[in-house]
């Protein structure tokens, strides 16, 4: 982003994760996964701070031996993006304020650090206030409910999300599939905005946090990313990530 963008990625995590506790400081290759995804943020030249967002004492603990900055947020957030907003506001109690906030997730140790130029980039535009990378997958990856699919308009702006299968597997015609990877930028306003918004019927239903901005009316720019990721929902995942990670 250029020289009026200051930006900050915040990386949300917990321990509690029903399917795979204790995640974020699963090890690949001696590193825990969380310092994965800290080493790669935080190589992107765009940046101007990596803060990782945490409800739990380990992951500030392992944070600060790998020398990142965890904040402490509250154990009752439903949402990453709630999460991200209470570091936010933590940083700006410490004077440290910020154009832009980049949500990383804490279960994708492949991000790459030009996923953070592509998702910055619409924020140039200054009547975009939201921007959301998603990749292109197989009809198979589609099927999972472990993956939130998006569909969008003619502009690229999301129209909505889902872990059902998106667009229909109707008749005969090859269809594209996309997921969100969750790597989002919000302007401070939108982020802001987001914490004051009401949860939403299709946000709980579908337990995805960019319907809430949806169904409320705000719009999602999304950005086709040029490199492959695989989120860790399970310890299956992992292994998939290892492997990955060993063939470069």
């Amino acid at each position: 982003a250029g020289p009026t963008l200051k930006a900050v990625a915040i990386i949300p995590a917990r321990m509690a994760s029903t399917r795979f506790p204790n995640k974020p400081l699963a090890l690949i290759d001696d590193r825990s996964m969380i310092e994965h995804v800290y080493a790669r943020v935080a190589s992107s030249k765009l940046l101007s701070n990596v803060v990782i967002a945490t409800c739990d004492q380990e992951i500030v603990d392992a944070a600060a031996k790998f020398g990142a900055v965890g904040i402490m947020t509250a154990n009752t957030h439903e949402r990453a993006s709630d999460r991200c907003h209470e570091a936010m506001v933590k940083l700006a109690e410490q004077g440290r304020h910020y154009d832009v906030a980049v949500m990383v997730q804490g279960d994708e140790p492949m991000t790459h650090p030009d996923q953070i130029a592509e998702v910055l980039a619409p924020l140039q535009s200054t009547d975009i206030a939201v921007s959301n990378l998603c990749l292109e997958i197989t009809e198979d990856e589609a099927k999972s409910q472990d993956v939130v699919k998006v569909v969008m308009n003619q502009r690229d702006d999301a129209m909505y999300f889902s872990r059902a299968v998106i667009p229909g597997l109707i008749g005969k015609q090859t269809r594209t599939f996309y997921k969100q990877l969750g790597l989002i930028a919000f302007r401070r306003e939108a982020l802001e905005q987001f914490a004051r918004l009401t949860p939403t019927p299709h946000e709980k239903s579908e337990s995805v946090d960019m319907l809430r901005f949806l169904e409320h009316g705000v719009a999602i720019r999304m950005v086709r990313t040029a490199h492959t990721t695989i989120a860790v929902d399970t310890p299956a995942d992992l292994e998939r990530v290892k492997q990955a990670l060993k063939h470069g």
